[in-house]
């Protein structure tokens, strides 16, 4: 029996220097059990989807990139408002779900992909706040 890594069937991202960041990607390339898709994600495609979420234009176009983020990485986006009161889109929680094989970079550049474009069409988070019955429209 040998103790070497899983051959991804698809291009993974680089290895992270050292230290720098705790995705676990030999765990999950050791396991052939593991849920690779969080691997799929390489630094170019990153970037295409960081520049995807800050072209979102409305928040149903917001719903469908947090489904493809769950389809495709097996991470859930969170999008929800914090729990004091919502002045600005800082109040809003944007959360990426931490998942073994996925960068600790990937966690701080998409939600702050999110929030840059919350800031820039304030009425996708007003629809955040509105989805989450802030301003009373369900009853």
């Amino acid at each position: 029996m040998s103790n070497s890594l899983t051959p991804a069937p698809f291009p993974i991202r680089t290895e992270c220097p050292p230290g720098a960041c705790v995705c676990d990607r030999g765990r999950v390339l050791a396991d052939p059990e593991a849920d690779q898709r969080p691997l799929a994600l390489t630094r170019l495609q990153e970037q295409k989807l960081v520049e995807r979420i800050e072209r979102i234009d409305s928040y149903a176009d917001l719903r469908h990139v947090q489904a493809l983020i769950l389809k495709n990485l097996g991470a859930e986006l969170r999008i929800e408002p914090g729990p004091n009161e919502v002045r600005t889109v800082r109040g809003i929680i944007v959360v990426l779900e931490d998942r073994p094989g996925l960068c600790k970079k990937t966690r701080q550049n998409v939600p702050a992909a999110v929030r840059r474009c919350l800031n820039a069409r304030p009425e996708i988070a007003y629809a955040v706040l509105d989805a989450h019955d802030l301003f009373g429209a369900r009853g």
